[in-house]
């Protein structure tokens, strides 16, 4: 097998062998793939850490051994800091919030020969201990993050790449698209007994699941949809007070975070009281 890791700060991951092809996700610094197919300059890879797959330019990332590839993924913490620099011999290299930082000693990290400093805020995930709290605090520091499809990092993110980067920093691991995560969780019957920290699932009018959000509370949802933002949201869906509208049809709400997890939410970014609500998408 040939692995590779991001040595960059974000690298696109494309449907096909081209930069024009469409971008289905994103590596983040210190993120290890397997290497599955060559193409000239382009590689198609699986990413270890949810089995997703597209093509990469191998010029974005740096071939590592198998061995190499284990001890980056056994030894590693996660970036908890929207954009830190790391601070290399020559130079700076910004990463985001979310990035590995393999062979971190609490200090320093290294991938192959290069060691890089880091002073931000960062957890080890035997360290992690999955809370509704610690899910909404993390989910915060996203908001006002611009939507990018496939994207994954605070300077462009989609909605499941949102729940899927702020579930894993709590150490639960989520697939990648919406229509994956769907099938994970337990199924809450009624919104009345959702709760903070449930996903919440939308579909279009061909009953396809194309939106997910975490509930923020009985009545607001934290989401990726423009931006990240807190919205109000109800049986039929989400409620947009900016447009005055719903925007999207509510499926069903799975629950992650099991009762051991549970712990109740006072919030202090609440959206403002939704009037008028008239239209229905």
């Amino acid at each position: 097998m040939y692995y590779a890791i991001c040595h960059l700060s974000v690298v696109p991951v494309r449907s096909n062998s081209s930069d024009k092809s469409e971008m289905v996700t994103q590596l983040l610094f210190g993120e290890v793939v397997e290497i599955i197919e060559k193409k000239g300059s382009w590689w198609r890879i699986r990413c270890t850490w949810d089995n997703y797959m597209g093509w990469i330019d191998k010029k974005q990332v740096s071939l590592i051994s198998p061995t190499e590839a284990e001890a980056y993924q056994q030894q590693f913490a996660y970036n908890l800091e929207l954009l830190q620099p790391l601070i290399g011999d020559e130079h700076y290299l910004p990463i985001t919030l979310g990035a590995r930082l393999p062979l971190f000693d609490g200090l320093r990290l290294k991938i192959k020969e290069t060691t890089y400093q880091f002073s931000g805020q960062a957890v080890f995930p035997d360290e992690l201990k999955p809370s509704i709290d610690m899910v909404l605090k993390i989910a915060r520091k996203y908001l006002y993050a611009p939507y990018l499809w496939g994207g994954r990092s605070p300077l462009g993110i989609d909605c499941s790449g949102f729940t899927q980067n702020v579930f894993k920093m709590v150490g639960i691991a989520l697939p990648r698209d919406a229509y994956q995560q769907v099938e994970v969780g337990e199924l809450i019957d009624f919104m009345e007994q959702s709760r903070a920290g449930d996903l919440a699932f939308f579909e279009n009018k061909s009953g396809r699941i194309t939106h997910v959000g975490i509930l923020y509370d009985e009545n607001h949802i934290i989401h990726a949809s423009g931006r990240v933002r807190i919205d109000k949201v109800d049986h039929f869906g989400i409620f947009n007070t900016e447009l005055n509208k719903y925007t999207h049809r509510m499926r069903v709400v799975k629950r992650i975070l099991n009762d051991d997890f549970f712990q109740e939410i006072k919030s202090d970014i609440i959206p403002e009281k939704v009037e008028n609500q008239v239209e229905l998408f």
